[in-house]
């Protein structure tokens, strides 16, 4: 049986003051089981944006909870905090986030050297991911020498390096032309299946929100519907099924960033 590692319960997020108060999350609840892609699709100002900030700690709710490994992340404070979002989170940006002084290898290295882990181990668990990921070819490279693709699996291989929790992914495509971004959804279902990366991805973007397993619709700040992949299906009939899913959500895809 599948261990929740996140549960959102009735979270609520407002934002302004007292006359003018904008509702940005409204009474939310979901779950997320070890070793689940889940993605996360709504309009421009539905709140998705709001939620992932919420669940990474950058923000806070305005009440309900937010457990990871059934921990709520609401109560942790200073070191704490900090030991909680270097251990348990790892993150992939649509910006990349690369250090530019450092090679793909000492980037990817970096949070297990911070753990003061040991050189061999991290070597193995380096080359490891690199080789299921592709991307070995650029380790000694620096990040202004690599493609944007190059850059996106290194911040990929860069987030499961440390095994944690949840990996959040923020738009992660969305730097990318459609073959960097194939590329790039396909090494992410492959740390999911290889590694059991649980993994929650914001996107507007129905073909990579195709690769997840489930996907959950946000309007308006409240949950709208969700939509679970037959995996004995294409996953172009999945894509499909967003498509019409986001139409009848209104607006066209476009609107959906």
């Amino acid at each position: 049986m599948s261990r929740k590692i996140l549960e959102v319960v009735n979270a609520e997020k407002y934002y302004g003051t007292r006359g003018n108060v904008t509702k940005a999350l409204d009474d939310i609840s979901f779950g997320v089981n070890e070793g689940e892609f889940l993605g996360i699709m709504g309009a421009s100002g539905s709140g998705k944006t709001t939620l992932l900030n919420c669940i990474s700690t950058i923000d806070r709710l305005s009440s309900g909870k937010v457990l990871i490994r059934g921990k709520d992340i609401s109560e942790l404070k200073g070191s704490a905090l900090n030991a909680f979002r270097r251990d348990e989170l790892g993150f992939i940006f649509q910006d990349f986030n690369l250090l530019d002084t450092m090679t793909g290898y000492e980037n990817i290295a970096l949070a297990l050297s911070i753990r003061n882990a040991d050189h061999a181990q991290i070597e193995e668990k380096v080359n490891r991911i690199a080789s299921t990921l592709e991307i070995g070819d650029v380790l000694e490279k620096f990040p202004y020498e690599m493609s944007g693709g190059q850059k996106q699996r290194v911040a990929a291989a860069r987030a499961v390096v440390k095994d944690p929790g949840l990996i959040l992914a923020d738009e992660p495509t969305g730097a990318l032309d459609s073959k960097s971004s194939g590329t790039l959804m396909e090494s992410i279902v492959k740390l999911n299946r290889e590694f059991s990366s649980t993994i929650l991805m914001v996107t507007h973007d129905a073909f990579s929100a195709s690769y997840a397993s489930r996907i959950i619709f946000i309007k308006d700040g409240k949950l709208f519907t969700e939509l679970l992949r037959d995996p004995e299906k294409p996953r172009k009939a999945f894509f499909e099924k967003i498509v019409e899913t986001s139409a009848v959500l209104g607006g066209s895809m476009n609107e959906l960033i």
